[in-house]
């Protein structure tokens, strides 16, 4: 007789008779945002112009708007992290 496979956070009859747990709504909050993430590329390809100081750059506006996103990620991360650095003693 085998022994069925749990896994961290499994309840008894949790799983399906696929073996793979239910969409949690976290996984479908994430699931949602990239298919409207995808939608806003594809609308979204027209190529806008955008001046940094002097020299002027085209290119298509999700590129644009990516840019952006990353720059704000990773300006929070550092915050983030420098700050949980300086909370431990």
């Amino acid at each position: 007789m085998s022994r069925k496979k749990t896994y961290p956070g499994d309840t008894v009859g949790e799983r399906d008779g696929g073996g793979r747990a239910p969409m949690t709504a976290g996984q479908i909050a994430v699931l949602v945002l990239a298919v409207l993430a995808l939608i806003f590329i594809f609308e979204n390809t027209q190529t806008t112009d955008i001046r940094l100081l002097v020299p002027v750059v085209s290119m298509p506006l999700w590129a644009a708007l990516l840019a952006m996103w990353l720059i704000g990620a990773l300006c929070g991360a550092y915050f983030v992290r420098r700050r949980r650095a300086r909370a431990r003693p």
